[in-house]
């Protein structure tokens, strides 16, 4: 999940690493990789996922955000029709369309995990400030900005929002949103992972200094690798594609990987090929090379 707005302007044609193995499935991520920058999904892009699908490569789309803002995507699943939403906190059926998702499988943070990140990360980047994201509420602190073009459910101390008794009580917690107003970025990340160890997976995919804490061993690899052992799919059977840091243990763990013209440094680094920004269609791209191919 990110807001908008651009990490670099960069574009450059794809590096396309050897296929040792035949892929079986494509892992892309949403906002500044498979969507453009206005939140469309051009007409190439469209087509080449469908052709995809039609060649029996199946599609996930693996994403931050929550499941009710999958209605971008929502009439361009095939198949299977999942989605992992929420950093690999969920995994949703998108077939019934917007409003109407079910959830397969949720890996939840324990909400004493929750009120100890929060907590740390209180002490060691005073300022901080909170949002929690649930399987159908979405709550935040009452100084929380207007990130997410959305009315919370309920204003209240993250502390409250976390207690037993508290909102949303019997909902599980997908993540916390952590915000800090003055703090880089990439450095407000090192603090909160320095801070909350292995308490929970810390990440962020937006470029502000606004972090993503998920339950410990959740993140969009783990549960990806979780849904392709299930098909009987092989880490070298996959292609994903990403352009923040919460794309990395996604990208180092596919078999293939291409970071977006337009990515972050560190997923330059852990991908290993390279693709054109997404308002050039980079996904689209690959994927038209990698059927031709097949062919």
């Amino acid at each position: 999940m990110r807001e908008n707005g651009r990490v670099t302007s960069a574009t450059r044609q794809p590096e396309t690493p050897a296929a040792a193995v035949p892929p079986r499935l494509i892992a892309t991520d949403l906002d500044g990789t498979l969507l453009r920058d206005d939140k469309s999904v051009s007409p190439r892009t469209v087509a080449a996922l469908a052709a995809a699908e039609e060649a029996g490569v199946e599609v996930f789309f693996v994403t931050g955000r929550p499941a009710r803002w999958m209605d971008v995507v929502s009439d361009h699943v095939h198949g299977h029709g999942l989605a992992i939403c929420g950093n690999g906190a969920a995994v949703v059926d998108l077939h019934g369309g917007p409003g109407s998702h079910r959830f397969v499988k949720v890996r939840d943070l324990a909400r004493e995990n929750a009120l100890d990140a929060v907590r740390l990360l209180r002490e060691a980047a005073p300022g901080t400030v909170y949002a929690i994201e649930q399987t159908y509420g979405f709550h935040q602190e009452p100084d929380y900005p207007k990130l997410h073009m959305e009315i919370p459910d309920e204003l209240a101390p993250a502390e409250d929002l976390l207690a037993p008794d508290g909102p949303g009580a019997a909902e599980p917690v997908l993540k916390i949103l952590a915000y800090h107003p003055t703090l880089d970025p990439d450095g407000f990340l090192t603090t909160a992972r320095l801070a909350i160890g292995e308490r929970a997976n810390v990440t962020r995919s937006s470029p502000s200094a606004l972090l993503e804490i998920s339950g410990p061993g959740v993140s969009k690899a783990s549960t990806l690798a979780l849904c392709c052992a299930e098909r009987g799919i092989s880490h070298e059977e996959v292609v994903a594609f990403g352009d923040m840091p919460n794309d990395v243990e996604m990208l180092t763990w596919a078999g293939q990987s291409y970071a977006m013209g337009n990515a972050h440094p560190d997923v330059i680094a852990a991908a290993s090929g390279r693709t054109v920004a997404n308002n050039d269609d980079g996904v689209a791209v690959v994927i038209e090379r990698m059927l031709a191919q097949r062919a």
